[in-house]
C-alpha cells in the first residue's frame, strides 16, 4: 500500500492547506495514527470492534439474476449496506474515535453529507460516551430527515448549516471553523478520503478493511482476482476502501464512478475528476469544480453524498497515473438501478451505490460471459426511500416519454436454450 511522503503528497495532490492553528493538531494526529496502526493492542481492539460491534466481514455475494441479465458475466455484491449504522462509514468512525480518546480528546465533531457518516459517528461517540456534533447542510437536513433523526436519538447535536449550497462542502467549512475554536478538547472526524494530511491516508487506511475482505472472498468464491472492481466515487472513501487491495493487480480494471447529476452537459453535476481541475479546498489540493474564475462551483446530485465539488487526493492521482477507469451515472440511471437491483435481487441500495450499480451493468455487459465484477454497494437505501418516492412521482407526472426503468429479468430457465439466453444479453 503506498503511503503519501512526509508532506501528505500523493504526486501533486494532497498536502496541508490550514490555518497555523490546526497544524500542531494535524501533527498530532498523524503521530497518533503512525503508532497506533503498528500498535497490535490498538488494532486488536478495532478489529474486535469491526467484528462484534460493526458486523465484518460484510459478505460478498452473487448477484445471480443480474449475472444472467447482463449477459453471463458474474456480478458479485460486497454488502457494506449489512454494516451496523447501515453503510462502510462505521469502519472508520470507530477507528477515529478510538484514537480521539487515545488522544485524550472529549469531544467529537463531524461534517455529513447523506447522513450515513453523521449516524456512523453518532454511533461510535455513543459507545463511547463522547458528545457529539455534526454539521450538516440544511438541505440534507431536508432530504436526510431520517437519518438526522437516527443521530438525534444517537445523542448528537445536528448543527443545520444555512450557508452556500446548503450541502456538504457547506457543512464541512462549518466544521473545520469549529475546529478551529475548540482544537484543544476536539477531535474532528473527517468521513471521506479528502481534507489536509493526514486523513486521505488515515480514512483510507480504516477503510481498506473492504477491499482485503473483497480480494479473500473472491478468490475463495471464484477461484481468481475479478476482472473489474465498481465503487461509487463522492469523496471516495468507499472507492479507496476497496480500490486499495487491488491497485497493485494491473489486470484488475479500478472504475470510479462520478454522479452525472443531470448530464456532465449541463454544469449540474459532481464529476470533480471527470470536469474539474486541480484546486485547493478542504486543507488539501484535488480535482474540483470550479468556475472560469477559479472559484468553487456548486455540484449536484439526486445523491447527498455525492453532491460535493472535490474529491480525494489519492484518487486524482491514480487518474492521472492511469489507474483509475472514470464513469458516470446520471440521477435518473441511478434511480432506474435503485429499483432495478430492488427488485432483481432484493436488495435496495442508497442512492450513491446505485450509481455504482448502472455502471457496473454497462461494464458486466461488455466483459460478457467469462467476466467477473465488484460492486461495492457502500449503503444501504432506506435513508432515501422517501426522496426516491418523490423523484418518482414527479417523473411520473412529468408529459412525454421517459427512459423506463430496468424491468427486471424473468429468472433464469433451468434449461434455457442458448437462443433464449442471448436474446436476454441483447
Amino acid at each position: 500500500m503506498a503511503r503519501p511522503d512526509a508532506a501528505g503528497h500523493f504526486g501533486p495532490y494532497g498536502g496541508r492547506y490550514v490555518p497555523e492553528t490546526l497544524v500542531p493538531a494535524l501533527d498530532e494526529l498523524t503521530a497518533a495514527w503512525e503508532e497506533a496502526r503498528r500498535d497490535p493492542v490498538f488494532q486488536a481492539e478495532l478489529q474486535e470492534l469491526l467484528t462484534r460491534y460493526a458486523g465484518r466481514p460484510t459478505p460478498l455475494g452473487e448477484a445471480r439474476r443480474m449475472s444472467a441479465e447482463v449477459g453471463g458475466c458474474r456480478v458479485l455484491l460486497k454488502r457494506e449496506d449489512l454494516c451496523h449504522t447501515g453503510a462502510h462509514k462505521v469502519n472508520n468512525t470507530l477507528g477515529q474515535v478510538l484514537l480521539a480518546r487515545r488522544m485524550g480528546k472529549k469531544r467529537i465533531i463531524a461534517e455529513t453529507g447523506a447522513g450515513q457518516h453523521g449516524v456512523a459517528t453518532a454511533t461510535a461517540a455513543a459507545l463511547f460516551g463522547l458528545p457529539c456534533d455534526v454539521y450538516m447542510g440544511a438541505l440534507d437536513v431536508e432530504r436526510q430527515a431520517l437519518n438526522v433523526f437516527r443521530m438525534q436519538l444517537l445523542g448528537a447535536r445536528v448543527v443545520p448549516v444555512e450557508a452556500g449550497s446548503r450541502t456538504l462542502k457547506d457543512a464541512m467549512n462549518e466544521a473545520i471553523r469549529d475546529w478551529v475554536t475548540n482544537v484543544g478538547d476536539t477531535h474532528y472526524i473527517i468521513g471521506s478520503v479528502a481534507g489536509p494530511h493526514p486523513y486521505p491516508a488515515l480514512v483510507r487506511d480504516l477503510q481498506r478493511v473492504i477491499g482485503d475482505e473483497a480480494r479473500r472472498q473472491v478468490q475463495e468464491h471464484a477461484g481468481r482476482l475479478p476482472d473489474a472492481v465498481v465503487a461509487c466515487v463522492g469523496g471516495g472513501s468507499n472507492a479507496m476502501g476497496i480500490f486499495t487491495a487491488f491497485v497493485g493487480d494491473p489486470a484488475v480494471k479500478l472504475v470510479g464512478v462520478e454522479a452525472a447529476g443531470h448530464g456532465l452537459s449541463t454544469g449540474r453535476h459532481g464529476a470533480a475528476l471527470a470536469k474539474g481541475r486541480p484546486g485547493v479546498l478542504h486543507g488539501s489540493k484535488s480535482y474540483l469544480l470550479q468556475d472560469a474564475d477559479g472559484q468553487i462551483a456548486e455540484a449536484h446530485s439526486i445523491s447527498a453524498g455525492l453532491d460535493y465539488p472535490g474529491v480525494g487526493p489519492e484518487l486524482s492521482f491514480l487518474k492521472d497515473q492511469g489507474r483509475l477507469t472514470l464513469m458516470q451515472a446520471t440521477d435518473d440511471e441511478a434511480l432506474d438501478a435503485l429499483q432495478y437491483l430492488a427488485r432483481t435481487e432484493g436488495i435496495i441500495p442508497a442512492l450513491e451505490s446505485a450509481h455504482a450499480v448502472a455502471a457496473a451493468r454497462k461494464v458486466a455487459r461488455k466483459l460478457g460471459s467469462g467476466g467477473l465484477v465488484i460492486v461495492n454497494v457502500s449503503g444501504r437505501g432506506d435513508k432515501d426511500v422517501e426522496q426516491v418516492r418523490r423523484a418518482l412521482a414527479e417523473r411520473a407526472a412529468v408529459p412525454g416519454p421517459r427512459k423506463a426503468a430496468g424491468r427486471p429479468p424473468r429468472p433464469p430457465a433451468r434449461r434455457a436454450s442458448a437462443t433464449r439466453t442471448a436474446r436476454r444479453s441483447k
